[in-house]
């Protein structure tokens, strides 16, 4: 049954996927935007379309994984609501700031933790969220290990080259890989409001199941999260492009490439990572090629607090959230 608590948890979580965008903005084009590649306006656009158009090309393994991140029978527009309440308040913490910590990630926490608090620990499907605890480390190091991999192989490739004609070259190649990135950015991101309005509408009986999602959630979850990306979060971008480690467009190149094969892989196997985890791992890959030292470890260090704090802080919000909701229920 549609009621006005459930539009209003819709339009919620619409906020959550504008807010996803423009905080994730520096995910998607700060590698393009540091080396000089595309001018900031033009990196939005381009991230942003591409965002969108993900669209057409992921199945929701992602949306379905998330919408089962908790027992049906424990989910309540209250539930919902009080978890996207946190997610959002932690997201606008963590932009004002210019930490790159995981939309994804505290989404999550927030949906389990405003479960916790309605129904108790046992509601929360633990094979359903495990596989997103390991990825907070896989991810990352899934990033680097690619973008090494990567930077080497095409240094190799390259080492009896034109070092202008190389960089020419890269500056086009990085246009390829930033959408290439922004693909598995939009269909990762997007994905995850997905679920959590599928979890809504379930819940309120309009749909039998997932399988049943109306066309117009996909299509609002990624309008939201690609107009959210063209508003894009400087301060974040900033950290991302310019504090882990300076990038050259051959460096950046491997960073968007590896980011890109590691959410292509983990949307299709339904896994719900971190693509800001991703594209940080990928990042640091890149800058090791030029020497250890060439990571500014001191920042990393920062990002990765903020990856470890993200679900239990958001847990934790969204079970405030929920229990003075209830006071009002």
């Amino acid at each position: 049954m549609v009621t006005t608590l459930l539009i209003a948890v819709i339009a919620l979580a619409i906020i959550f996927d504008f807010i996803n965008g423009f905080h994730d903005a520096a995910n998607s084009i700060a590698t393009i935007v540091s080396t000089k590649v595309l001018s900031p306006l033009s990196a939005v656009i381009w991230a942003a379309f591409f965002n969108f158009i993900a669209l057409f090309i992921f199945p929701l393994h992602v949306a379905d994984t998330i919408a089962k991140t908790v027992d049906a029978t424990a989910i309540s527009l209250t539930v919902v609501a009080a978890g996207l309440l946190a997610a959002i308040t932690w997201n606008l913490f963590t932009w004002f700031f210019g930490i790159p910590s995981s939309s994804s990630h505290t989404l999550i926490g927030g949906f389990a933790g405003a479960a916790i608090a309605h129904a108790g620990f046992d509601v929360v499907r633990y094979s359903k969220v495990m596989p997103t605890v390991y990825f907070i480390v896989l991810a990352p190091l899934i990033g680097m290990i690619v973008s090494y991999a990567i930077s080497i192989i095409t240094m190799h490739l390259c080492k009896r080259s034109n070092p202008s004609k190389v960089d020419k070259i890269f500056r086009r190649l990085q246009l390829v890989s930033a959408a290439a990135y922004s693909l598995g950015h939009g269909g990762n991101d997007a994905q995850k409001v997905m679920g959590i309005i599928g979890a809504a509408l379930i819940a309120q009986q309009v749909i039998p199941s997932m399988e049943e999602l109306p066309l117009w959630v996909p299509v609002a979850c990624h309008a939201a999260i690609a107009i959210g990306t063209m508003f894009g979060g400087w301060k974040i971008v900033k950290t991302m492009g310019q504090k882990v480690t300076k990038l050259s467009p051959f460096e950046g190149f491997a960073a968007e490439s590896a980011g890109a094969l590691t959410l292509f892989a983990t949307a299709n196997l339904g896994i719900p990572v971190s693509t800001t985890h991703t594209i940080t791992g990928s990042i640091m890959g890149a800058g090791i090629t030029k020497r250890i030292s060439a990571v500014r470890w001191g920042v990393t260090i920062n990002i990765i607090w903020a990856w470890v704090l993200t679900i239990p802080v958001s847990a934790l919000l969204a079970a405030l959230f929920y229990w003075v909701m209830s006071l009002f229920a």
